[in-house]
């Protein structure tokens, strides 16, 4: 499928922006040859309505797939939910060619290269916002955002140049930005917030239901 917004929201393979991923992209590939060890670029429906906004890749997630989400415990919790609810449809494997097809669903990260220990920096989010700005203010049919966690919730709040205090996160907390998209936000689908029963199963697909709703999918 070709993407509307090839060439103009994704970084390119390399990318030089931020010093510090450079580096670690470095390491990586000399250390794991066979990843992906770039830029992960947005995986997305041509018809997009609903943006999905990550952290970053995961290390042996979507930085050795090439797609977000894909490769590690949070992908296998958002895709099955994604599939479920009807915002994907065919079989996640786990991989990028796995078949898989997004349903008016677009999802990015906040920052697209792997970082060191799954941290990100404020100058590595500033940099990346660029791209991010890019794709929100091109997705014509954009009606709504999903952030998975504070940092890509921030993240979305800082590229369209409005206040954190007056979008407070929470989860499952929806917020209507002045362009009038509703943002919604999630807990982070990551192992550690499921292990601790910060974020349910159910809790995370409430979200989504609340979105299809929303959608009216």
């Amino acid at each position: 499928m070709t993407d509307p917004l090839d060439g103009f929201s994704e970084p390119p393979s390399d990318c030089v922006l931020c010093p510090r991923l450079v580096s670690y992209r470095t390491d990586n590939k000399e250390k794991y040859p066979d990843f992906f060890n770039a830029p992960v670029p947005s995986f997305a429906s041509d018809d997009a309505a609903f943006l999905i906004v990550g952290l970053a890749p995961g290390l042996k997630g979507a930085n050795w797939s090439g797609r977000p989400f894909t490769g590690d415990y949070a992908g296998d919790l958002l895709y099955a939910t994604l599939t479920t609810l009807g915002f994907a449809k065919g079989d996640y494997g786990a991989h990028a060619d796995d078949g898989l097809v997004l349903n008016k669903t677009r999802i990015t990260n906040a920052v697209r290269c792997a970082p060191p220990q799954n941290k990100v920096v404020a100058q590595e989010i500033a940099a990346c916002g660029a791209f991010l700005n890019t794709e929100i203010n091109s997705l014509k049919n954009l009606k709504a955002i999903l952030a998975l966690g504070t940092v890509a919730h921030g993240a979305v709040l800082r590229t369209l140049d409005v206040r954190k205090k007056d979008y407070p996160f929470g989860h499952g907390a929806r917020h209507v930005l002045p362009s009038g998209t509703l943002l919604f936000d999630s807990y982070h689908c990551s192992r550690y917030n499921t292990n601790t029963k910060r974020l349910t199963e159910q809790m995370f697909q409430d979200v989504f239901i609340d979105i299809r709703k929303y959608l009216e999918l």
